[in-house]
């Protein structure tokens, strides 16, 4: 069990969640757009 190969997987682990991370952003930002829109438009009238 070298440092290098724990290092390793860190990295492996940290990429995948920051891709996972970056997926649920790309799908959350819409949602969330429609969401404020729907509000603003729910004061407004």
């Amino acid at each position: 069990m070298g440092a290098t190969t724990g290092s390793g997987n860190n990295m492996k682990a940290a990429t995948a969640t920051y891709e996972s991370f970056v997926g649920m952003i790309k799908i959350a930002i819409p949602v969330i757009s429609l969401i404020v829109a729907g509000v603003v438009l729910l004061i407004a009238a």
